[in-house]
């Protein structure tokens, strides 16, 4: 059982999570270290913590509804991959030896970091995007994409998001709508598979995720009020202290 100030903390972590997701994303960079700091393993943390990026996927789709029409019949077609890829990425991090995760966490949350950092870099390329219609390349890079969001979801959007951008051609609305759906598909195989063989801690994933609706409300507030390239490099600062503390562990 927690203590009431540890459920606080998981609150506020969950909270500020979802504001992050909502302004300018990398809300796992929180959560995944306030986990950590709670004193759970490093795989415990990671399954926990994806579960609790869910409802963020869902605020996230939700504000692009608009656009869902239009991206429907690619949503289809990557459907399968996504799926694919989510389930092996999970099956490694369930299968594979704790101690190899707690060896590689390092090098991913510095990869998200990295990820999150070139954020605006990669937004304003993919607004000038005008890249084939996807193929067989589109197809494998998903799947590779989605093996990373099964294993490690922190800096998935990122990620996915450059993959799309460097193969269809469409506006940043319906990429980032394209985006949101297929990191729904990843976050859901990953919560089934981990719901059922993992190591989840259900009270932190309910504190958390009630705590992230709530602060996806209030990003909305804090969006007017901070610049989202000063929160996104705070929270990259953050993940660079969190990643040279995880390799000197």
């Amino acid at each position: 059982m927690l203590e009431p100030l540890q459920i606080t903390l998981l609150a506020v972590a969950g909270f500020l999570a979802g504001a992050v997701n909502g302004v300018a994303g990398g809300g796992s960079l929180i959560s995944f270290p306030a986990l950590l700091a709670m004193g759970y393993s490093p795989v415990a943390a990671n399954v926990t913590s994806a579960l609790t990026t869910l409802p963020g996927y869902l605020g996230g789709l939700a504000g692009y509804r608009d656009e869902l029409p239009a991206i429907g019949g690619r949503v289809l077609r990557l459907a399968a991959v996504t799926v694919a890829g989510a389930a092996c990425g999970s099956a490694i991090l369930l299968v594979a030896p704790q101690e190899q995760f707690t060896s590689v966490v390092p090098v991913l949350v510095l990869a998200s970091v990295a990820a999150l950092a070139l954020q605006g870099v990669v937004a304003r390329r993919l607004a000038k995007a005008r890249a084939a219609d996807g193929g067989r390349g589109l197809l494998a890079a998903q799947f590779v994409v989605s093996v990373y969001g099964g294993y490690f979801a922190a800096g998935l959007g990122v990620m996915m998001l450059a993959v799309l951008g460097a193969f269809v051609a469409e506006n940043l609305h319906r990429l980032n709508a394209l985006k949101g759906a297929l990191s729904l598909i990843v976050g859901s195989v990953s919560a089934l598979a981990f719901t059922v063989f993992g190591p989840v801690q259900w009270l932190p994933v309910t504190v958390m995720s009630l705590a992230g609706l709530a602060g996806g409300r209030g990003g909305v507030v804090l969006a007017r009020r901070v610049s989202p390239e000063i929160l996104r490099w705070l929270v990259v600062s953050a993940g660079l202290v969190l990643s040279v503390a995880l390799f000197l562990r």
